[in-house]
């Protein structure tokens, strides 16, 4: 990536071989160029990383940091592989048509191989918050990363997420939305953690599929569906969730590109 006009991050890429998915795995990380970067940094996870110079999201970042509207934060875009939809899937319970198969896989290796290799490379022995971020089925990993994880986690961004993700097809005889669809069931089975809060965006042109034929189009309709479930978990719509819709927007990068900063700012804006 060039630095060309960049003044508040600069950014490396690596390549680091993960034993969980038995192959190289790269990573974009956006360095905040401030001193003392060891102390008090908040980390961002986003999946589909291969995306981000698409938007550009170094520009978008930097631009946040350097006008002072965010603090400064430790980005790191993790780049997908050929096998994106078993990757990228629930790790606890498989889709109907069993993809989601390495989702454990990935989340070993988010655990145990990447977030020891950023403490031990950029010498950051705890961060101030970790947060995670991805794009339609990077956005449901992503989610299903932060609630597995709450322990370590703080916030999720969910940009068109692949909240339709379920164990049965909607065509079954026995197919019940409320209950089939994968990460709906674990937040209304899961347990409360107050600490967490979630961004989703989604675009009103985000595709056309209506399966129950409400008028209103599935990734809205399986969006706001697992915000209902959250506020029933207890999350204040106020403070805990933002949900942003997009009108005409789209299944795409340029669409995310423009969501992008309204979830910086909701996430990392200076207090």
């Amino acid at each position: 990536m060039s630095l060309e006009n960049l003044t508040a991050i600069i950014t490396e890429s690596h390549s680091l071989y993960s034993e969980y998915l038995e192959r190289e795995v790269k990573v974009d990380c956006y360095i905040p160029a401030v001193p003392g970067l060891s102390f008090n940094i908040s980390l961002l996870l986003i999946n589909d990383g291969q995306d981000l110079p698409k938007m550009p999201f170094d520009e978008i970042l930097d631009g946040l940091i350097n006008s002072n509207q965010i603090e400064p934060v430790f980005c790191v875009g993790l780049h997908c592989s050929a096998d994106r939809k078993n990757e990228y899937g629930t790790a606890r319970v498989l889709d109907y048509k069993g993809r989601g198969a390495k989702a454990l896989q990935y989340h070993f290796f988010v655990m145990q191989e990447l977030l020891p290799f950023l403490r031990k490379t950029y010498h950051i022995y705890s961060f101030r918050e970790k947060s995670f971020a991805g794009f339609s089925l990077g956005g449901l990993s992503a989610l299903d990363i932060v609630w597995n994880h709450a322990e370590e986690f703080v916030k999720a961004g969910v940009f068109s997420g692949s909240l339709w993700w379920r164990d049965k097809d909607h065509e079954d005889e026995d197919f019940d939305e409320e209950t089939d669809r994968i990460m709906h069931r674990q937040v209304r089975e899961g347990e409360y953690k107050p600490w967490l809060k979630f961004f989703f965006e989604v675009g009103t042109l985000d595709e056309s599929g209506d399966r129950n034929n409400n008028g209103v189009i599935d990734s809205i309709d399986d969006t706001l569906a697992l915000i209902t479930e959250l506020e029933h978990k207890g999350y204040d719509p106020e403070t805990d969730i933002k949900y942003l819709e997009l009108q005409d927007g789209r299944h795409d990068v340029p669409t995310w590109a423009k969501a992008f900063p309204t979830f910086l700012l909701w996430a990392f804006a200076r207090r």
